[in-house]
């Protein structure tokens, strides 16, 4: 299991962030996949994505500092945990996400490696978009 993180600083308050990263929106940023079906759910929200012939379910879970979101079931990892976290700054906000990954192959160490480089480039991608959306 490998863990990423990426961050940047976005010109705009914590509640305009807040209302700009919505579960559907998230999955949008990243960029990797697009999202069917948004369901609201008795615990947060599930997303059901896919892109070329891969599907995966993630749900979604608010809490104070943000939103944490794991794939569910089968899916193109065996772990997908993200959090996002996001905090007042200089007249702006700081967002923060971590993820951890792991492929769940053979050669743990080179495979892990490797889905953590691509979901490092999400991740940046994500934050590229959310601030092309909020600044």
């Amino acid at each position: 299991m490998r863990e990423v993180s990426a961050s940047r600083f976005v010109r705009a308050t914590p509640a305009t962030v807040e209302r700009a990263l919505t579960p559907r929106s998230l999955v949008e940023y990243e960029g990797s996949f697009t999202v069917y079906e948004v369901e609201d759910t008795d615990e947060g929200w599930l997303v059901i994505a896919g892109s070329r012939g891969v599907e995966l379910a993630l749900a979604f879970e608010l809490d104070d500092e943000g939103l944490t979101y794991e794939q569910r079931g089968d899916g193109p990892l065996e772990t997908l945990e993200t959090t996002i976290t996001y905090e007042p700054r200089d007249q702006g906000t700081s967002v923060r996400m971590r993820s951890r990954v792991s492929a769940g192959l053979p050669l743990a160490s080179l495979t892990d490696r490797v889905a953590a480089w691509k979901r490092r480039g999400e991740l940046q991608r994500a934050l590229s978009r959310l601030a092309d959306d909020v600044e």
